[in-house]
């Protein structure tokens, strides 16, 4: 009988991983196919990054003595003008050439069009004729009155000029504050980008955070979509303010030190045809699938045909866009999972490796996800890129190379998921320390994660925050400091400690959504019908935290402690993870890193005196401590007294004696 040779694996990812040996040769194969594609787009021009500047041939540009717009449609038969400056009406004067390939273009005067002044195309094909908002085009706004919304021209007299040109991330570790511009007044309306950098950035950069993650940048006809029904790709949205005032904020986030990544949405695009990119030719497939794989059965949103060159080119321009013209440190991407999936992963339990290579995979969105890091890293070598992926499949977050699709971070999706189903299913006195540890730190040791223990997903109307799910009602009537109940007790003490030991473990970043630092209490939801179309959930309340008669200070002042804490570690985030004792009959576990010493006592029931676990020779003192007056704890431990570890049989080892109070974590730095 002849035997069969495995073939020898050559990319590290599978080198890395035995189990995906079976799989070497579908992964080497997506990894061909990237070459391959890169190739045939960068033949004519050298480069990804000059391949991507579609946004600077495309749209309305201003030209030394004129203007020149063009638009890709290779279905349409006439294009023309309209707007402010030919009320409306189609004329020759505002008729656009066709150039080939699909391509339209028009010429105009200096003085045929000015700043400020709203425009549409009109595109006619064989039975048909609709007016359509430019595919590149940069602004577009919504009339008060009539809630359309149209192409604005823009050239305004002073353009904005950065004064950080040179910023750089800190990535060692990655402290990510999302947020969403509009949601973050304290007002019952929208907030604007000069409000937010004036009130919202200075809290930011006092909590420590040196990232933030803006949601709803690109412009969508819906406001309660969050931002994920997109319609203008180039488009900062104008519900927000002006572009200028969008790069100011940008600018005076990076003076503070801070990051500043776009939640950028390439998973699927919102249906609107007037608005977005839906039948923008007359076509149902100019950029996206035909039949039963255009529509996305769960979002009510068109899908992209990442097989399309012309796709490719709009995507991947879209992305050197806001790095280059906004100065943008990178993205998060939305939606990965719809996107490498066929059936978008709906309904389907990820339980094996099989599970990513049994040909329901879309290579061609894999292809563009692995090209648009690639250029992404190309334009700017510091820049950050970040999955929101919920399947686990290998190589995401992996170097190309080595036959990743090179993402620098992958969101650790299961963690929050982890959280609601502990503080929901599970008993307090049942909670397990090591079970804790473990699913906080199961991950590919070749990919970074962002670990956090609550985004924005968690708290939309229906859903609950972690201090809601802990507090509940309580927190209506008994957050006053003098008046807390055992609830809001408990609900303090634990939401301190899921924090410290969802930060405490990190291997790439730690993300909070806006507020939740504090325990925001309530959940979000848009205006909308079935709300009477209110701002009241649909905001931040600041002034629960400045409140120093409320207990919600408390937690932002242990947030930003926290933070403190683990920025005393160089690199801390790449450190080793060495858990020192786990004892699930007493719910304690307790690990190092670096010279820092973490111990959680999950029991809700028992405090210890003198309780010993082995631990490095030193000196160790309290830096951190979750039960301290200042931290709205009981203050039980005398953060004033230090410990020397104590002899045993090991070589290595000695014994710290601790006192650990019920529901309590300490850190400790050893000297």
């Amino acid at each position: 009988m002849a035997i069969l040779k495995r073939r020898k694996a050559t990319l590290n990812i599978v080198k890395n991983d035995s189990w995906l040996e079976p799989y070497a040769s579908a992964i080497e194969g997506r990894y061909r196919y990237f070459l391959q594609r890169e190739k045939e787009l960068t033949k004519d021009c050298g480069s990804l990054s000059n391949f991507a500047t579609g946004y600077l041939y495309f749209g309305l540009h201003k030209l030394k003595n004129g203007w020149v717009l063009r638009e890709w449609a290779p279905n349409a038969t006439a294009m023309f003008l309209i707007g402010d400056f030919n009320n409306w009406q189609k004329t020759e004067d505002f008729e656009l050439s066709a150039i080939g390939n699909g391509v339209w273009e028009i010429h105009l005067s200096e003085d045929a069009i000015s700043h400020g002044q709203l425009y549409k195309l009109l595109v006619c094909w064989e039975g048909g004729c609709g007016e359509r908002i430019p595919a590149w085009c940069r602004r577009v706004v919504q009339d008060d009155y009539t809630k359309i919304f149209s192409a604005q021209v823009w050239n305004p007299t002073h353009h904005y000029e950065f004064k950080h040109k040179k910023f750089k991330p800190n990535t060692s570790p990655l402290f990510i504050y999302e947020c969403h511009i509009g949601m973050a007044s304290e007002e019952e309306k929208v907030g604007t980008y000069n409000e937010f950098r004036q009130n919202v950035l200075p809290r930011i950069a006092k909590a420590g955070y040196n990232c933030i993650q803006i949601m709803a940048i690109q412009e969508h006809p819906y406001y309660g979509s969050f931002g994920y029904h997109v319609s203008n790709f180039f488009a900062a949205s104008s519900r927000f303010g002006t572009p200028e005032e969008l790069k100011q904020l940008i600018d005076e986030a990076h003076s503070l030190g801070i990051a500043v990544i776009m939640d950028i949405v390439h998973s699927h695009a919102v249906k609107n045809e007037i608005e977005g990119l839906g039948r923008f030719d007359g076509t149902s497939y100019q950029y996206f699938h035909e039949g039963d794989r255009r529509e996305h059965p769960a979002w009510d949103s068109l899908c992209f045909n990442y097989e399309k060159t012309e796709v490719l080119h709009f995507l991947l321009s879209n992305c050197k866009f806001w790095l280059d013209e906004y100065k943008f440190d990178g993205f998060r991407f939305d939606g990965v999972t719809s996107m490498i999936f066929r059936n978008h992963g709906l309904g389907q339990d990820f339980n094996g490796y099989e599970d990513y290579y049994n040909l329901n995979q879309d290579g061609d969105a894999i292809c563009y996800l692995t090209l648009a890091n690639k250029l992404i890293h190309e334009v700017n070598k510091n820049a950050i890129t970040i999955a929101e992926e919920m399947s686990g499949m290998p190589g995401l977050a992996a170097k190309i190379k080595d036959g990743g699709m090179g993402f620098d971070y992958r969101m650790a999706m299961g963690i929050p998921d982890f959280w609601i189903k502990y503080i929901k299913e599970v008993k307090d006195e049942d909670w397990k320390a090591g079970h804790i540890f473990w699913e906080l730190t199961n991950r590919r040791v070749d990919e970074k994660t962002i670990s956090y223990a609550e985004s924005h997903d968690q708290a939309l109307v229906g859903d609950k925050t972690i201090i809601f799910r802990l507090i509940d009602a309580d927190m209506y009537w008994h957050m006053k400091k003098g008046d807390e109940t055992f609830m809001v007790h408990r609900g303090l003490a634990l939401h301190k400690i899921i924090r410290l030991v969802t930060a405490s473990t990190i291997n790439g970043g730690y993300l909070n959504f806006m507020g939740n630092e504090f325990g925001h209490p309530e959940w979000i939801d848009f205006p909308r019908e079935g709300n009477d179309w209110s701002y009241k959930y649909a905001r931040r309340q600041w002034n629960l935290c400045d409140d120093k008669i409320l207990n919600y200070h408390y937690l932002a002042d242990f947030d930003k402690e926290m933070l403190s804490v683990l920025k005393t570690e160089k690199k801390f985030n790449q450190l080793a993870l060495q858990k020192v004792w786990d004892n699930e009959g007493d719910q304690v576990v307790a690990f190092m890193r670096g010279d820092l010493l973490f111990v959680f006592n999950f029991n809700g029931q028992k405090s210890f005196t003198d309780y010993g676990m082995l631990v490095e020779a030193g000196y160790y003192k309290v830096v951190l401590n979750t039960d301290a007056k200042k931290f709205g704890g009981f203050g039980f431990i005398d953060e004033g007294v230090g410990h020397f570890t104590q002899p045993s049989h090991l070589e290595k080892k000695e014994w710290l004696k601790l006192y650990i109070p019920s529901r309590t974590a300490l850190v400790l730095k050893r000297k």
